[in-house]
């Protein structure tokens, strides 16, 4: 298998550049937010680490080498305390002025790699800070991302790199709804829901807030006749669009991260959850098996202009298009709490269940 290689920046990129951009004392060594996390998560999925950074004038005396040394060295033991190893550091030395070949964005310092057949470049990818570090990417023949001032955080570099982004959107349209419905696992973002009730626009928000992840439902449907349509075909639609975002399912929880010392993934995630007099739990696995099972029972018949009898035909129909196992239990006395505790108990499991790090598959039998 070819390998992947991740270009990585030094200032700016892994660690904060300052106003003077040289960082030649312990005191301006301070780590760009998210790197740790992030690098640690790439080197788990399989990339390589190659730092590129031109250090102006190294070695002259506006930039002593041993006033570079000690940060550098400092960082990269942080670095590797967290399993966090570079397979090559390539500095070049060189003032701007002197265009040399080896200075970014040219690729002096990389051409063994372009010679190298084993390296994936249309695989790997260069993170910088600046313009240049897009140039080089271009120049490799591989994907770039700038962080700030560029539009990228390490988070979604992350996101990218590993599942291209799991997002989804979903048009549907039948004689009783139109449906629009847009989902981005990886995206933290204020729910939005319009369906014309208010409250199910209510318990929508909660499937995305408290499951971190971006969700947008618009829905018009024949409201005139009842709830029955637009509560099924929401349900429909958004489970067509969190199928269509999961996309293989490489490293994802499945059942979420149940704690235990041997392997979790073995372990449903029950996810408890209290509210006021109401307890509810919620039991997830992404199997790609639907199946729906339900206990409780409400004390009225509507909350909100939500009929309560449409919460578990609700699941059941989300279950159906997401290929989702749902076990969701509740009990109390509170029509309204019983309601809200089992979106936000089920949004919690599946939570833990579409939590990704890596890239197996977690099914003996290759497929999800």
């Amino acid at each position: 298998m070819s390998q992947r290689i991740l270009f990585v920046d030094r200032d700016g990129t892994l660690i904060e550049e300052p106003a003077d951009f040289q960082i030649d004392s312990y005191a301006k060594l301070r780590f760009v937010a998210g790197v740790i996390p992030a690098l640690r998560a790439l080197c788990a999925a399989g990339f390589e680490l190659v730092m590129v950074t031109n250090q102006d004038g190294l070695g002259t005396d506006s930039f002593p080498r041993e006033a570079f040394e000690g940060p550098h060295q400092l960082m990269m033991q942080v670095l590797e305390s967290q399993g966090i190893r570079f397979r090559e550091v390539l500095v070049d030395e060189s003032f701007e002025h002197e265009a040399k070949p080896t200075r970014k964005p040219n690729v002096g310092l990389l051409l063994h790699y372009l010679r190298d057949r084993s390296i994936d470049l249309a695989g790997s990818a260069v993170i910088g800070d600046r313009p240049t570090d897009l140039q080089l990417a271009e120049n490799l023949g591989c994907r770039g991302f700038q962080l700030a001032p560029g539009p990228w955080t390490w988070e979604g570099i992350v996101a990218e790199l590993l599942g291209g982004g799991r997002r989804a959107s979903v048009e549907r349209t039948t004689r009783e709804t139109r449906l629009r419905i847009s989902i981005d696992l990886d995206q933290v973002a204020e729910p939005e829901a319009r369906t014309g009730l208010g409250f199910f626009d209510h318990m929508l928000e909660q499937l995305g807030k408290h499951g971190g992840f971006a969700l947008k439902v618009h829905c018009e449907g024949d409201l005139h006749i009842d709830e029955h349509h637009t509560v099924e075909d929401t349900a429909l639609a958004l489970g067509q669009a969190l199928r269509s975002a999961l996309g293989d399912k490489r490293g994802i929880g499945r059942y979420g991260s149940a704690a235990s010392d041997h392997d979790s993934r073995e372990l449903a995630a029950r996810f408890v959850l209290p509210m006021d007099e109401t307890l509810a739990s919620a039991a997830v696995d992404l199997s790609g098996r639907p199946y729906f099972v339900f206990e409780g029972s409400f004390p009225r018949e509507q909350v909100g202009g939500l009929p309560t009898e449409l919460v578990p035909h609700f699941f059941r129909s989300l279950c159906e298009t997401a290929g989702l196992n749902l076990h969701l239990q509740v009990r109390g006395e509170n029509a309204h709490h019983m309601v809200e505790a089992c979106f936000k108990a089920t949004a919690r499991a599946l939570r833990q269940a579409l939590a990704r790090a890596g890239t197996d598959l977690p099914s003996t039998k290759g497929v999800l």
